[in-house]
């Protein structure tokens, strides 16, 4: 197994993201972090914003490469000739969705398969909505995400604190 793709929103990048990265990247020689464009939800963070704190998050590891996508993953897949799709499974409700969408992904292209990886147990519980949510809550956030995640989150927290301040 030489190529992984890491899918996702990373609206914003958290550690439990990191840590997938960094135990993939121990285990393949090139991983791409794939960054979709245009996701199903709205997100907090630009196209362009998540790409940067991703990037930023992982420019020290050599083996792993951040990109954005349009479309469907296995055709982003194809097109990079890439045959794994890692995904983090965090709980059982993470897992029903995940499995529907494996399924689905080997419907449309036989050829690639998913691969699910779950996190170190201290990063079951983060996901990027929860931490979202509670920032914007007034909740101290900064130990769930990496430097330029908790700078960029705690930015809109802000701008959004000052346009209401301003009504």
């Amino acid at each position: 197994m030489s190529v992984v793709i890491y899918p996702g929103t990373f609206d914003p990048f958290t550690l439990g993201h990191l840590d997938i990265i960094e135990r993939a990247s121990r285990l393949f020689k090139e991983v791409i972090v794939a960054v979709v464009k245009f996701p199903s939800k709205l997100t907090l963070f630009s196209y362009e914003e998540r790409v940067g704190m991703v990037r930023e998050t992982l420019r020290d590891l050599e083996n792993v490469r951040v990109e954005g996508f349009e479309g469907l993953i296995v055709e982003f897949a194809r097109r990079e000739g890439v045959r794994i799709i890692l995904r983090g499974v965090r709980l059982v409700a993470d897992f029903e969705y995940e499995f529907q969408m494996a399924l689905t992904n080997r419907e449309i292209s036989e050829e690639v398969e998913t691969l699910f990886l779950m996190p170190n147990p201290k990063y079951f519980y983060i996901s990027s909505r929860l931490i979202k949510e509670a920032a914007f809550l007034g909740a101290s956030v900064e130990k769930f995400l990496p430097p330029i995640s908790w700078r960029m989150l705690k930015e809109k927290v802000n701008e959004s604190k000052s346009r209401k301040d301003r009504k």
